[in-house]
């Protein structure tokens, strides 16, 4: 019963999170872990600045990334805007820049396909 229950659960927040992400509304994603991790992995003890001016330029970056992608959101799939939040959001460390770039390449296999493509499961 409890298997069930967990399930059933489960599904909910799975339903519940795709219709969000396939509304028309561009999520709002907190990059901080990603920068985070980015500029301590950037780190060099003798760079001026150091971690700090790492995350500081990977948050504007993001934040560059987002007002582009805002200009375009528009111009998406709804089932491609619902797979790739769902990829950026995965793992904890959310990007808009594995965002858009996962809605350019889904736009892109789609433009690539020959006319005529039947899709075999």
């Amino acid at each position: 019963m409890r298997t069930g229950v967990k399930a059933g659960i489960a599904l909910t927040a799975l339903f519940m999170s795709t219709l969000f992400a396939m509304s028309d509304d561009m999520p709002v994603l907190n990059v901080v872990p990603v920068c985070r991790g980015i500029a301590a992995q950037a780190a060099n003890p003798t760079e001026k600045g150091g971690p700090d001016l790492d995350f500081k330029n990977c948050i504007s970056s993001e934040q560059e990334v987002r007002d582009q992608l805002a200009k375009v959101w528009s111009t998406f799939q709804p089932a491609d805007k619902g797979h790739c939040v769902r990829l950026a959001q995965t793992g904890g460390e959310s990007s808009y820049t594995e965002l858009i770039t996962c809605l350019e390449m889904a736009r892109d296999v789609r433009t690539l396909r020959p006319t005529g493509y039947t899709k075999i499961d």
